[in-house]
C-alpha cells in the first residue's frame, strides 16, 4: 500500500450514513407540512373574511353582537317576562315588601290595604283579605285573580301578584299616588280642573270598554262607581276592584247572577227584577251614573231638610236637557265657558248610558266615541222608567223609527250616534255664515 507524504488519509467510511440522511429528510417533510398546514389555515380565515365583508354590510361600531351579551342580562329578561303574569308570594314576603304592614292605606268590609315597596323600589298597594266562615272572600281572590290577572290595559289597575295559604289571602297591586276619584271628586277644594276630569272620564271608559269587546273572554266589573276608579301620579284613571268581577263568553246574551251586586245608587235598573237577564250593559249604566256625578261634582243623591225631600241629579239633568237648558245646568255646576260645551256633550252621554233598557244603552265603544267628540250625539229617550213604574214592560226597549237603524254601531250611523265627515262639516259651516 502506497501512501502520499503530507497528505492526510480520508477517513474510513461508515456504515451509518444513509440512516442520518432518512431522519434529516423525514425532518424536512414534517417541517414543510407543518408550515403548509398554518398556510393552509391562514389563507382560509383570510378567504372567509373576505366571503363576510362581501355578503354581510358593515356592522355599526355600538351594536352589541348577540355572544357579547352576558348571561345575567338574558337572566334579568327572562325574570321580567316572567313577572308579566301575577306572581304567587309567600307570606314572609308581602310583611317583609310593607315593611311589617306598617303603613296603611284604607279599610273596609273586605279587608285592609298596605303600602309596601319591591326591593328593586316599585312601590305596591298590598290588599290583604278578611277571613271568614262563608266562602264570599274566596270568590272574591278568585274574581280578582282570574280577571284582572289575565288582562294588560293602560287605564286597569295592574296585579303584580298575589298570596294564598292556610292564614292569609292577599293581592299585591300597583300603587297609585293619588287615590280614588270620589276623594278628589267630592272634595270641597276641587283641586281637579275640569278639563282632568274629562280625560279621567274618557280614560275610565276605555279601561271598560277594553273589558267588555278586546278580551278574549268578556269581563263584567258590576261595581263602576268612583271610588273604584284610581288616580296615579299624574291623575290618568285605572278601574280597580274586580272582586265582583265575572268572565262570560262573547256569544252569551246574558249571565247568570247570584246575589246582590253592586253598590247602592249605581246598581242598573235590571238588578232590581226577579230572574231578569243581567247582560255586559249594567256596567254601562253604572258608568253612566258616574258620569252625572262628574258633571255636577256632587254625588248623585242629597237629602234636604225635610227627610221627605229627594234631590236626585240625573233626574234634574234630564229635565234642563228637555226643556234646553243643559248648558245653563253646567254653568250653575261651576263649570267654566271653555268647557261647558264638553260638560253638555258628557250630560248627554250620560243620559244615554242611563237608560232603563240595557239594549238602548251604547256599547262602551261608542261612548268612547261620543265623549271624544268625534260623532254627533242623537237626542235621547226618556230615562228613569223603572222609578215611577213597577214590572219589566220598563226595560224593554223603545221601538227606534225612521232610519230603521235600530241598535246597531256599524257604518257612520248608529241609534246612539251619528258620525261627522269633514265635508259634512265644511257644509255645516258654510250654511251658518249665509
Amino acid at each position: 500500500m502506497s501512501t502520499f507524504e503530507g497528505f492526510p488519509s480520508p477517513p474510513p467510511e461508515s456504515g451509518g450514513s444513509p440512516a442520518v440522511a432518512i431522519i434529516v429528510t423525514m425532518i424536512i417533510l414534517v417541517v414543510i407540512g407543518f408550515v403548509s398546514i398554518c398556510c393552509a389555515r391562514k389563507m382560509k380565515k383570510a378567504m372567509v373574511s373576505e366571503l363576510r365583508a362581501a355578503v354581510a354590510p358593515p356592522m355599526p361600531s355600538n351594536v352589541i353582537q348577540v355572544w357579547e351579551v352576558d348571561a345575567p342580562t338574558m337572566e334579568k329578561f327572562f325574570l321580567e317576562l316572567a313577572q308579566q303574569k301575577p306572581v304567587r308570594f309567600t307570606a314572609q314576603q308581602l310583611c317583609a315588601f310593607t315593611n311589617n304592614y306598617s303603613v296603611t292605606l284604607g279599610s273596609g268590609g273586605f279587608g285592609r290595604v298596605y303600602r309596601g315597596q319591591f326591593t328593586n323600589g316599585v312601590k305596591i298597594a298590598v290588599k290583604v283579605l278578611n277571613r271568614g266562615p262563608n266562602r264570599s272572600i274566596e270568590e272574591q281572590f278568585m274574581a280578582e285573580v282570574g280577571t284582572i290577572g289575565r288582562t294588560h290595559h293602560i287605564n286597569l289597575v295592574r296585579l303584580y301578584g298575589f298570596c294564598y295559604d292556610h292564614f292569609m289571602s292577599a293581592l299585591v297591586y300597583e300603587f297609585m299616588e293619588n287615590g280614588s276619584l270620589d276623594k278628589h271628586l267630592f272634595s270641597e277644594n276641587q283641586e281637579l280642573k275640569w278639563e282632568k276630569l274629562h280625560e279621567i272620564a274618557i280614560g275610565t271608559a276605555k279601561g271598560i270598554a277594553y273589558l267588555h269587546e278586546e278580551c278574549q273572554q268578556r269581563i263584567i266589573h258590576y261595581d263602576i262607581k268612583p271610588g273604584n276608579v284610581l288616580l296615579d301620579e299624574n291623575f290618568s284613571p285605572k278601574v280597580a276592584d274586580f272582586g265582583l268581577a265575572k268572565l262570560c263568553n262573547r256569544d252569551d246574551t246574558h249571565v247568570t247572577v247570584t246575589g246582590y251586586r253592586g253598590t247602592p245608587g249605581y246598581l242598573a235598573p235590571e238588578f232590581m227584577l226577579k230572574n231578569f237577564p243581567i247582560t255586559y250593559k249594567c256596567d254601562v249604566y253604572s258608568f253612566g251614573i258616574l258620569l252625572f256625578e262628574i258633571v255636577g261634582r256632587r254625588k248623585n243623591t242629597k237629602i234636604g231638610g225635610n227627610s221627605d225631600s229627594l234631590d236626585w241629579f240625573p233626574k234634574q239633568v234630564w229635565e234642563e236637557y228637555e226643556k234646553g237648558e243643559l248648558m245653563q245646568l253646567t254653568e250653575a255646576c261651576g263649570i267654566e265657558e271653555k268647557d261647558r260645551a264638553k260638560a253638555e256633550r258628557m250630560a248627554m252621554v250620560a243620559l244615554w248610558c242611563a237608560q232603563d233598557s240595557p239594549e238602548a244603552r251604547p256599547p262602551m265603544s261608542i261612548v268612547v266615541k261620543m265623549l271624544e267628540g268625534g260623532v254627533d250625539i242623537m237626542p235621547p229617550p226618556k230615562p228613569f222608567h223603572y222609578l215611577f213604574s213597577v214590572g219589566t214592560d220598563v226595560l224593554k226597549p223603545p221601538t227606534s223609527s225612521g232610519s230603521g237603524s235600530g241598535y246597531t254601531s256599524e257604518g257612520t250611523t248608529s241609534y246612539w250616534c251619528k258620525e261627522t265627515t269633514p265635508i259634512m262639516a265644511k257644509y255645516e259651516i258654510s250654511v251658518a255664515t249665509l
